[in-house]
């Protein structure tokens, strides 16, 4: 069974950095596409980015140019940097796996604010 653990949010002011990581076990890591989604207070869960498992990303476009999503296979390791950061950013950040049937992390808060 897959675990994912993420971690690197915080408090930030709007136009910080922030990066966050998602560690991950289970076997055949570099096999599965990989993601990174959001929930803000009262809204649905969102996509922000996934990577495949070869390597290709895609990004929503609230976050382009802004994001950028890496993994290193070799460590179980997913990455999310995150610079230029804005107020409407905060959420709780999930790490995802495409590992069937899908795993879910517990969250890590990420705040944006003055």
């Amino acid at each position: 069974q897959v675990q994912l653990v993420e971690s690197g949010g915080g408090l930030v002011q709007p136009g910080g950095s922030l990066r966050l990581s998602c560690a991950a076990s289970g076997s055949m890591f570099r096999a599965y596409a990989m993601g990174w989604y959001r929930q803000a207070p009262g809204k649905q869960r969102e996509l922000v980015a996934t990577i495949t498992s070869g390597g290709s990303t895609n990004y929503a476009d609230s976050v382009k140019g802004r994001f950028t999503i890496s993994r290193d296979n070799a460590r179980n390791t997913m990455y999310l940097q995150m610079n230029s950061l804005k107020p409407e950013d905060t959420a709780v950040y999930y790490c995802w796996s495409g590992r069937f049937p899908g795993y879910w992390g517990q969250g890590t808060q990420v705040t944006v604010s003055s």
